[in-house]
């Protein structure tokens, strides 16, 4: 029978992790090298504890509501699920031979409701289980990360925006296998980096967030009887128990690996193009920022170091989760524990990772006039593709292609400019003239579908919305 005077406390689904920002100290001797304080106080062991006793209130209140256990036992359960009541250490110490956090916690949150009330107290944990404790304190604590990391994206995504537009018509060289190939523009390299950014976001909005968990000592909920249902669906508990259905967990982990990877990417490029030989563009100055120990001149590309080592430990890291996957039964022998630091340093290196990118493509320094002297460096031999196939009607392919593989020979051998050869060349000239040839050596004009390629990106950005718009 439902009581009509359950307390009215929100499930653990709608009670947010709080969020405690880290002192200097607390950063460690790697400050936010590897994980930025806004994430990582999401998973500090304060965060954790709350998390486990949010779904410890809210059970209890679910519980209330559906006429199990009286309103006023969930009212004092409620009033001792604060974490600061609590000595991590102490609890740590514990679970080391319990096997998890939870059997102390609930050990503990039950001895003071008992100081309170002794018949209060055979209600907490009613019907749960560990696992349902910890697999839900880490959904919340997923759910305020994704939240996070979900801002951040929609951050970057506009920061590539606007690099897109303001350099649609920007030229410069693309690369295949680390060499000149045919001209591109930088507007369209900054739209092939946010493409991947809309791709992430647009996955987490439609993946539901993970929801928590109530499954009992086997996954059954036995002990609640015919109230099981009721009790799961007060507490926000969808879909059937999955205490060794790891899959979404997964997912997400897949997700947060992906994310990293494609961080990763955009850092390689922009580090590859900081080279000095290269210079077009440059991380964000800042005072300190990028020194050498040894080499006062040093100037060194720290985002896109710290971008590409989280890059490189994430792949692990969602191995780690892979390989969680096959679990024993109603309750994994080894294969549940490996979860818990897996995701929560996924998350913090991606949130780190994507907190870096973000500050380095907000500042980011462009020099159009490198990107133009480098499209040069091969004296116009980049453009003998265009040069070939504007040939190729008028002297047949076979001819084009030789008359332009020997200019270009030439060319190479003597340091000259490939138009001055084509120029100098009957053939050529005769098919062509100069100022067909002066335009088809420029490469701004080279653009093939860049446009289309831009619009449909920027396209794709604004109707995903901007964080204003979120």
């Amino acid at each position: 029978m439902k009581r009509d005077d359950a307390p009215e406390q929100p499930h653990a689904a709608c009670r947010p992790v709080p969020r405690r920002p880290m002192s200097d100290a607390a950063c460690g001797l790697h400050g936010e090298l590897f994980a930025d304080a806004q994430m990582d106080s999401l998973f500090s062991d304060g965060a954790t504890l709350q998390a486990m006793l949010d779904f410890e209130a809210a059970l209890a209140a679910a519980q209330a509501r559906c006429g199990l256990l009286p309103a006023e036992a969930a009212t004092l359960i409620a009033a001792q699920c604060d974490a600061s009541l609590y000595d991590p250490g102490a609890i740590g110490r514990a679970a080391t031979l319990a096997g998890n956090p939870a059997i102390p916690l609930v050990k503990a949150l039950t001895e003071r409701v008992a100081g309170q009330d002794r018949e209060a107290a055979k209600w907490v944990h009613f019907g749960a289980t560990s696992q349902d404790v910890i697999d839900s304190g880490a959904a919340l604590q997923y759910r305020a990360a994704q939240q996070l990391l979900a801002g951040r994206a929609r951050r970057l995504a506009d920061a590539l925006a606007a690099l897109a537009c303001a350099h649609r018509d920007t030229p410069m060289i693309g690369r295949t296998f680390l060499q000149h190939a045919v001209p591109i523009s930088f507007g369209v390299k900054a739209a092939q980096w946010l493409e991947p950014v809309l791709d992430i976001a647009e996955t987490w909005r439609r993946q539901p967030p993970l929801p928590v968990q109530l499954g009992g000592a086997a996954g059954t909920l036995a002990s609640l009887g015919d109230d099981a249902a009721a009790v799961r669906s007060a507490l926000g508990a969808t879909g059937i128990p999955s205490h060794t259905s790891r899959g979404a967990l997964a997912r997400s982990a897949a997700e947060l690996g992906i994310l990293t990877g494609h961080l990763g990417k955009i850092a390689l490029d922009i580090g590859l193009m900081a080279q000095t030989e290269i210079g077009e563009l440059a991380e964000p100055e800042a005072p300190g920022k990028g020194g050498s120990s040894a080499m006062p001149h040093k100037r060194n590309p720290v985002l896109c170091t710290l971008i590409l080592a989280a890059a490189k430990r994430a792949p692990g890291l969602v191995a780690t989760m892979l390989a969680c996957l096959p679990q024993e039964h109603e309750r994994a022998l080894g294969g549940w524990h490996p979860e818990w630091r897996s995701m929560a340093e996924l998350y913090r290196i991606g949130g780190a990772a994507l907190a870096q990118t973000l500050t380095l493509i907000e500042g980011l320094q462009v020099f159009p006039e490198r990107m133009r002297a480098n499209l040069d460096l091969t004296h116009g031999l980049v453009m003998a593709e265009r040069v070939s196939l504007a040939l190729a009607p008028r002297l047949g392919r076979e001819q084009a292609h030789h008359l332009l593989e020997e200019a270009s020979r030439r060319c190479l051998a003597q340091g000259r400019h490939l138009r001055l050869e084509l120029e100098a060349m009957p053939e050529i000239a005769a098919a062509l003239g100069a100022a067909e040839l002066e335009t088809l050596f420029d490469p701004a004009s080279y653009r093939g579908a860049s446009d289309a390629i831009i619009d449909a990106v920027l396209a794709r950005h604004r109707r995903q919305g901007s964080p204003a718009d979120a």
